[in-house]
């Protein structure tokens, strides 16, 4: 008898995401402002934009890579590491390439340096996604209906 995957819910995709970005948030604002010599306001709003962008493409993104995860067998919290890393990588590639524009403009930056921006802040976001994400599942496991 084959047992079917079960998935996350909507809720609990929202839950992750909310908790997920509000973590991210209290780390990279304060290091934003620092860095950038702005206010803690006027980084605090970038990154509002950023995590209102990032919440809707996560929501989509997560559910199609949970959705290839069942398709294949497998239950997304007990996705094996090679799997959290693609998973974590594609994500902040696609986060990454949809924020420079943002970065450009509201930090008045050129190209060069956009793209230097995301890639230290994909480069901190991707090893937090990894580690958010296991402890996440370890906390709120997915389990059969």
């Amino acid at each position: 008898m084959s047992q079917s995957v079960v998935m996350r819910t909507g809720a609990q995709r929202v839950k992750y995401t909310v908790v997920f970005e509000l973590v991210l948030m209290s780390l990279l604002v304060p290091a934003g402002a620092v860095f950038f010599d702005k206010s803690l306001s006027e980084v605090g709003v970038l990154g509002l934009i950023l995590t209102l962008k990032a919440m809707v493409l996560g929501l989509a993104y997560n559910w199609l890579f949970d959705a290839i995860d069942a398709k294949s067998g497998r239950i997304a919290s007990d996705r094996s590491a090679i799997g959290r890393i693609l998973h974590a990588c594609g994500f902040e590639i696609s986060l990454m390439l949809t924020s420079l524009p943002i970065y450009m403009w509201w930090l008045g930056l050129g190209l060069l340096q956009a793209v230097t921006t995301g890639v230290v802040v994909t480069s901190f976001v991707v090893f937090y996604t990894f580690l958010f994400t296991l402890v996440y599942d370890r906390l709120f496991p997915v389990r059969p209906r």
